[in-house]
């Protein structure tokens, strides 16, 4: 959610009606989140101002670790330089740190497409915007699901439960640190994600959802302690509820 904000505000400085605009001082401190969108907190460094040239040696852009060599356009301006500095500071201050670690195992080579192709300043800002919003929109359909057997016929469901909330085992990336709470595209998927975790013998869906429209999924170790809740489905292994009475 933060990466793909912050392009959707690179492409907005890039295409601005004054031009290209450069973040001179291009810092995480310098963003917020508001209702969801990453906003910018200070615009004192911002220009729109491009590097003149007069041959394409001009038109070296540089970073601590890396530098592009880019063209001297016809009018004497280096070509691109302002979205391609926003671009890479985006790559080496956020994506970086955000990309690779949280999305589903199918998702993440395209990620890493992103991260690599911005690294080496082989996207612009519109390309990088349209790899993130095919990437979005395989998530919120769940087009990345691979086909496999279908797993939720082992599990029991009981509408209008939920079980008891308390601390219980985690796993990550959890929305919640008292236990494994993560987002799904449907209860097959969660059937999935528990099949695959050793201690989780149930999962509980409730109405609550992510900024994506997935909802949540609550993996726990126990399906004990059930108590009404009309916005709830708990699901239970067969093989941890058989001998026992629902």
């Amino acid at each position: 959610q933060i990466c793909l904000s912050l392009v959707k505000l690179l492409f907005y400085l890039a295409h601005s009606p004054l031009g290209s605009i450069v973040l001179l001082d291009f810092q995480p401190r310098q963003f917020v989140m508001v209702d969801g969108n990453l906003k910018v907190t200070d615009m004192d460094d911002a220009s729109t101002e491009e590097l003149s040239c007069k041959e394409d040696n001009d038109c070296t852009l540089d970073f601590p670790t890396k530098s592009f060599p880019l063209k001297c356009s016809v009018v004497g301006k280096c070509e691109g330089i302002n979205e391609k500095k926003n671009l890479f500071n985006a790559y080496r201050y956020f994506f970086t740190y955000l990309l690779p670690h949280s999305a589903p195992q199918a998702l993440r080579p395209l990620l890493s497409d992103i991260l690599n192709a911005t690294g080496d300043l082989r996207y612009g800002i519109n390309e990088t915007l349209r790899a993130f919003e095919k990437v979005l929109h395989l998530y919120k359909s769940g087009l990345y699901l691979q086909k496999r057997p279908l797993l939720l016929k082992d599990y029991i469901s009981l509408k209008g439960f939920r079980t008891v909330e308390g601390e219980d085992y985690k796993c990550w990336p959890s929305y919640s640190h008292l236990g494994c709470l993560l987002s799904i595209h449907s209860p097959e998927e969660a059937a999935a994600i528990c099949n695959s975790q050793l201690h989780c013998q149930s999962f509980i869906i409730t109405q609550h959802r992510t900024w994506t429209g997935r909802p949540l999924a609550s993996f726990q170790s126990s399906w004990t302690d059930l108590i009404p809740d009309t916005n709830a489905v708990v699901y239970i292994k067969r093989s941890a509820s058989s001998g026992e009475r629902l």
